[in-house]
């Protein structure tokens, strides 16, 4: 079979999770939302784009390997929100900060990061995709937009590294997946868990049994609206093999 591998590392990440008021967690891993959020900025791909980011959600199977969740980090400060106006109907949350700017109120939010995390992607394309896993690395490698891992505050250190794999297995792949390092033989100060956790669609066969199966609310529905749907994520830990 055949996949693209990426990894994704920095200093902070924000995987967002079901965030309620002013607390705005993160998952320990990548959310899908998130990769194709990335996916989208190295195409050039904007918000007001939904069909075209449709269409690359659609087209792609993922499996995340967590190597290293990093540590979590909690940030307060303030932000500004305007005034609940219940006969509004604002097509999306710019529209509504821009029209409440004059009314608008402080509150103390609370975010999430994970410092230092580690975390490998591998991506399979279904039936009828549009994109090819060649033209996505090609976008990884000079991408239109910024990538960042789930904020924009939250830059990539080092490059991703896209190369496309035909093995037998996702997980081969995952685990066969090297990338450079510096010229004094030294690679990033990853603190990596002396176990990996692979999460993966469902749908896929990677290689591995799933120990257990999960719901997770980051299958993007609308980035323009910022909505979610649910989707299966299968999981399984593994001890780390050198």
């Amino acid at each position: 079979m055949q996949c693209l591998v990426f990894r994704l590392y920095g200093a902070m990440a924000s995987w967002g999770s079901t965030a309620v008021g002013g607390v705005r967690p993160t998952r320990p891993a990548p959310s899908r939302s998130a990769v194709v959020g990335l996916l989208s900025a190295a195409l050039g791909l904007t918000r007001e784009q939904e069909e075209e980011i449709a269409r690359l959600n659609d087209s792609v199977g993922m499996t995340i390997k967590s190597e290293s969740n990093g540590r979590l980090l909690r940030d307060y400060h303030t932000a500004q929100v305007p005034s609940t106006d219940k006969k509004a109907i604002w097509p999306h949350r710019k529209a509504e900060l821009e029209n409440g700017a004059r009314d608008a109120n402080t509150i103390l939010s609370i975010r999430d990061y994970r410092v230092d995390g580690h975390w490998l992607v591998a991506l399979s394309l279904r039936d009828g995709t549009s994109h090819t896993l060649e033209a996505l690395r090609d976008a990884l490698l000079e991408p239109v937009f910024p990538l960042y891992l789930g904020r924009k505050s939250c830059p990539l250190s080092v490059p991703v590294h896209p190369v496309i794999s035909e093995v037998g297995s996702v997980k081969q792949a995952l685990d066969t997946y090297r990338f450079p390092v510096a010229p004094s033989g030294r690679a990033e100060a990853v603190l990596y868990a002396e176990t990996v956790q692979y999460d993966w669609d469902q749908g896929l066969d990677i290689g591995l049994p799933a120990e257990e199966t999960n719901e997770r609310w980051d299958q993007p529905a609308s980035r323009l609206r910022w909505q979610f749907d649910k989707r299966l994520v299968h999981s399984t830990r593994q001890q780390r093999i050198e």
